[in-house]
């Protein structure tokens, strides 16, 4: 029987571990950059939940950035851009787990300029979207499940933005824990990319951390409320001349509380800046979110029917 038990916990904390992720290679324009060329990565695929944390920005803290791709890729504006992500640096996306399918949540991107992206320090500060798409109520199909039935994540630069080196935030959010905070599960890496052409773009930005709160209806949300009413969280993305830059304009859903949203930018970054995240250790965190780790300063017990088991020495999370 405790032979069993063992591999029964075995199997659960497999299935955590899983359900990680990480943006790992790009194409430009159907062209590969090289799988971790152009990139700053860490070696584990886990989630960032403080969005009060400077790891907010391109990961870190928890998951320590320890490869430094020393080369900048040209992207034109306008381009096309695949972003791959993959279950670990192990991992094929042509074969193998990209992300478990009860990970769903948007996909957004943001750039930052920089004036040498190969050796910039990573801003807090001067970031602005470009792209997002969220959940599609006629297909009732989240981003994430859109990247996994491509096994890749298409979207475009605008053709406006300025040339010039920047770091490229690509985000995934998780929201099948979110439904407490800290339980929201951030997946970001950053691409440094040289922008080729373009216009003349200086669009309003802002900070990570600073852009999210975690009081947000797009990082504290009930993934299993019916109907799926969801607001991405952040600012909106740049428009060119009017046209939104994005391969898929209709996924996100538009919302009352979008449209508040979406007029209130510019005091985003100081109303969650005054946000503190994390707690002191009191509460409990909810189904899969994470319960513990070096840093970690939140719950660090579990919801009834859960555990907190450690992954590794950054990261131990809620699992059955």
């Amino acid at each position: 029987m405790k032979n069993v038990a063992r591999l029964a916990a075995a199997a659960a904390l497999a299935s955590v571990v899983a359900g990680h992720s990480i943006f790992a290679e790009f194409e430009v324009n159907g062209v590969s950059a090289g799988k971790e060329n152009g990139l700053r990565l860490p070696t584990y695929d886990g989630p960032i939940e403080d969005v009060t944390s400077s790891a907010v920005a391109c990961n870190g803290g928890p998951n320590p950035l320890v490869k430094f791709s020393p080369n900048v890729i040209d992207v034109p504006a306008g381009a096309e851009i695949t972003a791959r992500w993959i279950h670990t640096l192990d991992t094929d996306w042509r074969t193998g787990l990209i992300i478990d399918a009860s990970h769903k949540g948007p996909i957004m991107v943001y750039l930052s300029k920089v004036s040498n992206a190969a050796t910039a320090a990573i801003p807090s500060g001067g970031w602005f979207k470009i792209h997002e798409e969220g959940y599609d109520s006629a297909s009732g199909k989240w981003a994430v499940d859109r990247l996994i039935a491509d096994r890749g994540y298409k979207f475009r630069i605008p053709s406006c933005v300025a040339p010039g080196n920047y770091l490229m935030r690509v985000e995934l959010i998780a929201l099948h824990a979110a439904g407490n905070y800290p339980g929201a599960q951030l997946y970001m890496e950053c691409a440094q990319i040289n922008i080729t052409g373009g216009g003349s773009l200086s669009p309003a930005t802002v900070n990570f951390p600073g852009a999210y709160s975690g009081s947000d209806p797009g990082i504290k949300f009930n993934l299993y409320q019916s109907p799926i009413n969801y607001v991405i969280p952040g600012p909106r993305p740049v428009t060119c001349g009017g046209t939104q830059p994005q391969t898929t304009t209709a996924a996100r859903t538009t919302t009352p509380a979008a449209t508040t949203r979406a007029t209130t930018t510019a005091t985003t970054t100081t109303r969650a800046a005054t946000t503190t995240g994390g707690g002191s250790g009191g509460g409990q965190q909810a189904a899969w979110g994470q319960c513990g780790g070096i840093s970690w300063t939140g719950p660090t017990s579990c919801v009834s029917g859960y555990t907190c088991k450690e992954i590794n020495a950054y990261y131990s999370q809620c699992a059955p």
